[in-house]
């Protein structure tokens, strides 16, 4: 493992069709990385930098920084790299938001920025806001909009990879927990972790639960026949003592 490097854990989703997600994060600031080497990383894991194709995208992944950073796992500030840029030079500011595109070649035109931003000029790659003890600005906390940043800086980054036929680290209760105040119900997440776990537990117990129940109702019926068995011997026994008990008797009479 890198060194500083404080979580770094591919996520992927039991329903085969969600893509994997890693959130790679430094508790060293001389750990973290440029834009371009983070890009890099995710490549040579046979992923890229993450591009958002719509809210619910954005919001899962928010769902996944929350669990990140819950309290107890000594993870705080820090921006993440995603895979958008802008490559061009002397470009207005009126220009400037249509000129970002997706390092990985998606077409999305969805987009979070925070307030007033871009701010363009010398700032082309873009991280997403992971600030949860700063003072909020004029946009609200900086959690989870986007912010353009020069592309040598040094930030955490999110990779993003195909689904996976067998995945590695299905979607688990915590990143359904939501957050004061959080209206949002991660419905893309329930819909991709609880129940296709469940279906994942319980099918391989089905043939272990059929042979308990052939085992029990075997031993019922067993039990049940000598039980019978018992019942049908005992009266004649109980009468034929009677019947010897009453000759005696009869000829002492006599």
């Amino acid at each position: 493992m890198t060194a500083g490097l404080a979580h770094s854990q591919k996520v992927c989703f039991a329903d085969f069709k969600h893509p994997c997600y890693k959130m790679a994060y430094f508790h060293e600031l001389s750990s973290r990385v440029s834009f371009q080497e983070a890009r890099l990383a995710c490549e040579s894991e046979g992923g890229v930098l993450l591009s958002l194709e719509n809210e619910a995208e954005q919001k899962l992944i928010e769902s996944m920084l929350q669990n990140l950073t819950k309290p107890g796992t000594g993870i705080s500030d820090g921006d993440f790299w995603i895979g958008l840029w802008r490559n061009g030079n002397g470009q207005t500011s009126g220009a400037c938001p249509d000129l970002y595109q997706w390092s990985d070649g998606s077409s999305s035109q969805y987009r979070n920025w925070y307030t007033d931003e871009p701010s363009c000029g010398s700032e082309k790659c873009v991280v997403m806001y992971h600030q949860p003890t700063a003072n909020p600005g004029l946009g609200g906390p900086y959690l989870y909009q986007w912010n353009d940043d020069r592309c040598n800086m040094k930030h955490n980054y999110i990779c993003k990879y195909e689904p996976e036929i067998n995945p590695t680290t299905p979607v688990e209760k915590p990143y359904l927990t939501n957050q004061p105040g959080d209206t949002h119900q991660n419905v893309v997440v329930t819909e991709a972790g609880i129940i296709p776990n469940l279906i994942y537990v319980v099918i391989p117990t089905i043939p272990l639960l059929l042979l308990i129940l052939v085992a029990f109702g075997t031993c019922c019926f067993q039990m049940l026949h000598k039980s019978k068995g018992r019942t049908k011997t005992s009266p004649n026994q109980s009468t034929l003592w009677i019947s010897k008990s009453t000759r005696k008797e009869s000829g002492m009479e006599v």
